[in-house]
């Protein structure tokens, strides 16, 4: 249930955040490139997640995918430092 709740969150600064940044005249296509990525996400999770159990044990698997988290939010504060200080959505949609 606390995933659930931390997942809805997560949805919904994305879909707020998303088109806020985004300029107007790019603003479609860049939702229906966002939507292929989130509807691919879950399966490819899904295989990966299979895939990884099969070979290490589902412990191993458990673990390995914490740490892998844990790597690419660190990569990303490091790799875009301006989305670990963004702070303020801006007052109005840039278009």
């Amino acid at each position: 249930m606390l995933l659930s709740a931390a997942d809805s969150v997560s949805v919904y600064i994305r879909s707020t955040l998303v088109p806020l940044v985004t300029p107007s005249s790019a603003r479609g296509r860049v939702m229906a490139v966002e939507g292929v990525f989130i509807g691919a996400s879950n399966e490819l999770g899904a295989f990966e997640s299979g895939v990884a159990g099969q070979l290490l044990g589902t412990g191993r698997a458990v673990v390995l995918g914490g740490v892998a988290t844990i790597g690419v939010v660190i990569a990303w504060i490091v790799l875009f430092p301006v989305l670990w200080q963004y702070d303020r959505f801006p007052d109005h949609p840039p278009d």
